[in-house]
């Protein structure tokens, strides 16, 4: 039998359950993990909201229910919770978690800094507690050429057009999330009028405002925090298990990590202040050197903003998008469970 691979995994945030993954969770899990199912279930039915197996199972995808945050987060956290529990421990050494914005309340749990139970718990309130703010959103600006390159001061350029715009009376705009090829904008709807008429021309995509999303990892976000502060308490954080790398590309050991240190991160700076997806992927890969990085469904968006991550650090040579794929072809070092393909690699 051959050795064990290490392997990161990296759970998905918000807009990864689409119209492609309606049904998902009933075909893939539903067996299996019928009593994890029921229970998560039993928490939405105790605060009056449908289950997920009810939302799971709609007859259609609804961009009006299932992109609305308080439907989002517990489809999204029980999707990534039950493939990290499909993965073949015979095959994988789990060598540390990270996750993307909402995909940090599933590395909580993937981390076991809290249990499967509690992180939905924690999913679900804050997919509610997430739509506690004023008006405001999130934009989406492509920073990379077609080869996946960063292209020469763009970023710089929409960094200072971004605190121009912040400066102004009236005006809140802020970096949010760095997904390494993009970057993700948030505020106001004043501060992101502005961005959408001055922001320059981008390559691949046009700016894109993100549906249901609110001002998320921004001051804006303040009542959400306190909300949170008050609802979920630090009993339910325990020291992880594994590692698990956040925001900020803080590591949280095991042996180390406070877990009141770990919930007022999670309900503070992870609220508050931008997220750098980026960097956490840089610096657990430099780490902790995973032979594979697994990420979980829902689907596979964040898989390119993975790639971008690593050719950001050029990880192992990989440079571009032409030696991603290369690479991917010959000797994959990102495996996405919501690729069947790939998901037989990976699941027992």
């Amino acid at each position: 039998m051959s050795a064990k691979k290490t392997a990161l995994v990296i759970a998905p945030g918000r807009g990864t359950y689409g119209k492609g993954e309606l049904g998902s969770i009933a075909r893939l899990h539903g067996t299996r993990f019928a009593d994890v199912i029921a229970n998560f279930d039993a928490q939405r039915a105790e605060r009056g909201q449908p289950t997920v197996t009810e939302l799971d199972g709609a007859e259609r995808f609804s961009i009006a229910t299932h992109m609305r945050g308080d439907v989002a987060a517990p489809l999204i956290y029980t999707a990534t919770a039950l493939d990290y529990l499909s993965i073949d421990r015979d095959q994988y050494d789990i060598v540390a978690v990270a996750g993307n914005s909402m995909g940090w309340y599933s590395a909580l749990a993937l981390g076991g800094a809290v249990s499967v139970a509690d992180g939905f718990r924690i999913a679900n309130a804050m997919g509610l507690n997430s739509q506690t703010h004023g008006p405001g959103g999130q934009i989406l600006l492509q920073v990379v050429d077609e080869d996946w390159r960063p292209v020469p001061g763009l970023r710089e350029s929409i960094v200072d057009l971004v605190a121009a715009i912040d400066a102004r009376p009236g005006h809140d705009l802020a970096l949010s999330i760095d997904l390494a090829g993009m970057l993700v904008l948030a505020g106001n709807e004043e501060g992101l009028a502005a961005l959408l008429a001055e922001a320059p021309p981008t390559p691949g995509r046009d700016p894109l405002r993100l549906a249901g999303h609110g001002p998320f990892h921004t001051p804006l976000m303040f009542g959400s925090s306190q909300k949170a502060k008050a609802e979920l308490s630090a009993s339910l954080f325990a020291p992880p298990a594994i590692p698990m790398v956040d925001g900020r590309g803080h590591i949280w050991r095991r042996f180390s990590s406070d877990p009141d240190a770990v919930w007022d991160y999670t309900f503070g700076h992870q609220v508050l202040a931008p997220y750098d997806f980026a960097l956490s992927v840089q610096v657990a890969v430099k780490e902790f050197a995973p032979d594979v990085i697994i990420l979980p469904g829902p689907g596979d968006t964040l898989g390119g903003a993975i790639a971008q991550s690593l050719i950001g650090i050029e990880w192992q040579g990989i440079a571009g998008k032409a030696d991603f794929m290369a690479r991917q072809a010959s000797d994959p070092i990102l495996l996405s469970m919501g690729r069947a393909g790939q998901r037989a690699l990976v699941a027992a």
